[in-house]
């Protein structure tokens, strides 16, 4: 009985989560393996679509945009929590403003980096060329060779406050006992840092590593906005592509067919990322 009334209870949530989560999946993978008028294909949309040499450049960019932003993300969060979990005047108003780019909507932030980076009127390439560090404007945006890196550098000034405050929550966690054995001992502060805080921070820096992979992966806003994938396809990631096939070309079914590969390769990264990363020191084979 107790079991019955149990179940009445999740059951609306378990409606809703099969609404807006189990149906679009089953639903995709239907679509994948079946073409425009509903009849049975197979594989062929999974290889028409991976056919392309565009699936391949985009799924190159995928990882460079993915591991990029995240190795700048992580080891610039949590510089930047160390330095705020320090004594210092005016620490509060520091960490306010820290926040400032989180908070700040991704479609603004990036509608305004593009504007500061424009080859013409950008205040980047002024600023630059006014102190003489650039002899004329360079295209940010438009040249493929540092089109990928200012995107990443966009990413990261976004989300890196995320970082910073998940570890400072962590680091406010860590008992003064700690700190205290290890000055007893002749600890200097970077020793503290490296054999105190990052240690009991291990498993915050984890959790928040794995978000901002699952984030990375699925996040268009940024280089959608500014870029839309060029110039020549050099900013074009996996999402990018999945969203170009639906509702620029209407090809849903090879959309579906990408989505169910780009599904599953992020599975297998993530199964791959919990399993060695959280392993304790010393467990990971």
């Amino acid at each position: 009985m107790k079991s019955q009334t149990g179940l009445l209870f999740v059951l609306p949530a378990l409606i809703v989560l099969f609404m807006l989560i189990a149906y679009p999946v089953a639903y995709t993978g239907l679509l994948s393996v079946t073409d425009g008028n509903g009849h049975l294909v197979g594989f062929k949309n999974f290889a028409a679509v991976l056919k392309p040499r565009v699936t391949t450049q985009a799924f190159i960019n995928t990882i460079y945009w993915v591991f990029g932003s995240i190795v700048f993300q992580v080891v610039l969060g949590t510089l930047t929590a160390i330095l705020l979990n320090q004594s210092f005047f005016g620490r509060g108003a520091l960490r306010a403003i820290t926040l400032i780019p989180w908070v700040v909507p991704g479609i603004v932030a990036a509608t305004t980096w593009a504007w500061m980076f424009h080859t013409e009127f950008g205040i980047i390439n002024y600023m630059m060329t006014g102190s003489g560090v650039l002899q004329s404007p360079i295209g940010w945006l438009t040249n493929k060779d540092t089109v990928m890196p200012v995107l990443i550098a966009i990413n990261v000034w976004k989300l890196f406050p995320f970082v910073a405050i998940m570890v400072l929550a962590g680091l406010q966690s860590i008992p003064n006992d700690l700190y205290e054995a290890a000055r007893v001992d002749g600890a200097s502060f970077w020793e503290e840092v490296w054999y105190v805080m990052l240690p009991s921070v291990r498993p915050v820096i984890t959790a928040v590593t794995l978000l901002l992979v699952i984030w990375g992966l699925n996040s268009i806003t940024i280089i959608y906005a500014i870029t839309r994938g060029g110039p020549a396809n050099k900013t074009l990631i996996t999402p990018i592509q999945i969203f170009r096939l639906a509702f620029e070309s209407f090809q849903f079914n090879q959309a579906a067919a990408l989505s169910v590969i780009f599904f599953g390769v992020a599975i297998v990264v993530v199964f791959i990322y919990i399993k060695v990363l959280s392993a304790q020191p010393g467990e990971a084979k």
